[in-house]
């Protein structure tokens, strides 16, 4: 633990290994160095890693959802960066490590081929007149436009071309349909075929999120407040340890499968951050003091500060050069935290 501090305080006082864009290592250095951070592509920079030394790997990769970071991705290719980067822990974990990704099914996924979706919403519509009743008018006086058939039955003519044209149409009529997409079995697959076993899985129920359940005002379809945890393990021996966690800690969320932690209320400086105590749980759970924690979609940085503040090293890795220097600020004020508790 001396030797751990140690570096911390080197660390906190500005010493720290830092890498930008070019990714340049220390001379003579074949490896990714702990404790740093890294600005290029996880597919790219996760070969760089020295094999066998990551404890967990915990991370949220992009969600398909239309991200802003996610705007050159389609979903072929959204699912060869899942692939790649899962296939990757193959090396990187050591035995017995664990690898955990928290991921959302897609529940707006547009589907050109789906049928249209038609949703007659009641409460929601202001005129009484039925597709039904336009129908039977329209049946009646074959030679009646939109503008004579509003007149008999006393409506605007906009509810008649609703009615007879399906306007109603979730989404609007010149939108693709849209349909839920699981995504967990896909992750299972690519990790399967790396060697890579699943060993568990949780959930983290937080607040209900608009983003991921377009059109449910004009559906039956609930708002998206669940994400999952996928756990998977590389084979080797594991440390089971309850002492990792506090009596309370255990019995409040150690064993339990649903982990109800409130979403992060400012979303101001990245578009999708999880929230610290998620993270928290994660690398207590599932590593010890001094191990190596990676996130290869380091963002603002949330679990490598989770990582500072419960004594592990880490090592992350964010594209975006924006988010990869918020990163850092972020990381920086944590062992600066850290620092000041060890003096």
């Amino acid at each position: 633990m001396a030797r751990y501090s140690k570096r911390r305080k080197r660390v906190a006082e500005g010493q720290g290994i830092y890498y930008g864009d070019d990714n340049k290592c220390h001379a003579g250095a074949d490896y990714l160095q702990v404790d740093a951070v890294y600005c290029g592509h996880s597919e790219e920079l996760m070969q760089q890693l020295q094999p066998g030394t990551i404890s967990l790997s915990f991370w949220s990769p992009p969600y398909f959802l239309g991200k802003s970071y996610e705007r050159n991705n389609t979903y072929d290719s959204w699912q060869g960066l899942l692939k790649t980067v899962t296939q990757l822990h193959s090396l990187a974990l050591k035995p017995g490590g664990f690898l955990v990704i928290n991921i959302a099914d897609i529940m707006a996924f547009r589907d050109p081929s789906m049928p249209r979706f038609q949703a007659m919403n009641l409460s929601g519509q202001k005129s009484p007149i039925t597709k039904d009743m336009v129908l039977k008018a329209k049946a009646k006086h074959p030679d009646y436009n939109r503008y004579q058939l509003a007149d008999l039955l006393g409506c605007s003519e906009q509810t008649i071309d609703r009615r007879l044209h399906g306007v109603n149409i979730r989404g609007g009529k010149y939108q693709a349909q849209t349909r839920v997409k699981l995504v967990g079995g896909g992750i299972e697959s690519f990790a399967y075929d790396a060697g890579l076993y699943l060993y568990d899985r949780r959930i983290w129920k937080k607040d209900p999120t608009w983003a991921n359940s377009k059109w449910t005002t004009n559906s039956l379809k609930s708002v998206s407040e669940i994400e999952d945890l996928y756990i998977f393990w590389k084979p080797g021996e594991i440390t089971i340890d309850r002492k990792r966690l506090s009596p309370e800690e255990w019995k409040g969320w150690g064993y339990r499968q649903v982990w109800e932690i409130p979403s992060v209320r400012r979303n101001d400086d990245h578009e999708a951050k999880f929230p610290e105590e998620l993270a928290r749980r994660v690398i207590k759970l599932y590593s010890d003091p001094g191990d190596t924690v990676l996130d290869p979609f380091l963002g603002s940085g949330t679990t490598a500060v989770a990582a500072v503040k419960l004594r592990r090293h880490y090592i992350g890795i964010e594209k975006e050069s924006a988010y990869f220097e918020l990163a850092k600020k972020n990381i920086r004020h944590a062992e600066a935290q850290i620092s000041l508790f060890l003096d």
